[in-house]
């Protein structure tokens, strides 16, 4: 049974900003295959979208602005923050990554289809839309798993900070700022055309 209870108790440190953009799509964002931790790189359209969201950064945030830039370690989000970065008139090659910041993983179901996934595990796949908060995948992480190292990593930020990262941490991260149930999270939407902008208790899509 999925959980109503708020998933954090404090958000984002009053005053600061967070923009968030998710990496580029990838082919197997195209085919709808769960990526989870596995190393896909952008493809053509990702490489646009990712030079798009440098685009508006500039706009909003100008040319050298006093922030910190983080991202994910893996290929598709380190390569999303360099074209952003390059958009931006900005060095691509000094980002820090942050491990906290991968995406969930998806363990046995990595690389697998949504589509085919009521044929090829169709335990798992009712046990997943039964409790998709609590579910876990074989090898891989729940949504609790992911929302325990987001929280951790949110802890850190002191200043401003431009992030790219994943569609669940998108979605958990929006969780914890805005306070919101369990079962809102899985819902939300996460484009890889714009940039997340998050504030106190608001999120803002630019």
């Amino acid at each position: 049974m999925q959980s109503s209870v708020p998933v954090f108790t404090k958000g984002l440190t009053k005053g600061l900003t967070i923009y968030f953009v998710r990496h580029g799509e990838t082919d197997w964002n195209a085919e709808q295959r769960y990526q989870g931790q596995t190393d896909i790189p952008l493809n053509a359209k990702g490489q646009g979208q990712a030079a798009r969201n440098g685009r508006c950064l500039l706009e909003q945030v100008g040319r050298a602005p006093p922030m910190d830039f983080v991202a994910s370690p893996l290929s598709r989000t380190v390569e999303t923050m360099s074209i952003v970065r390059q958009a931006m008139g900005i060095s691509p090659l000094t980002t820090p990554v942050d491990d906290r910041l991968k995406e969930q993983h998806f363990g046995h179901w990595e690389g697998q289809r949504w589509i085919d996934l009521p044929k090829t595990d169709p335990v798992g796949f009712a046990a997943r839309q039964a409790d998709i908060w609590g579910w876990l995948p074989t090898g891989g992480e729940n949504y609790q798993m992911l929302t325990d190292r987001v929280v951790a990593w949110l802890a850190t930020i002191k200043r401003d900070t431009i992030v790219v990262s994943h569609g669940n941490v998108s979605r958990t991260l929006r969780g914890i700022v805005l306070g919101l149930d369990h079962s809102a999270i899985p819902k939300l939407d996460c484009p890889q055309d714009k940039v997340l902008v998050l504030k106190d208790r608001t999120a803002v899509w630019i």
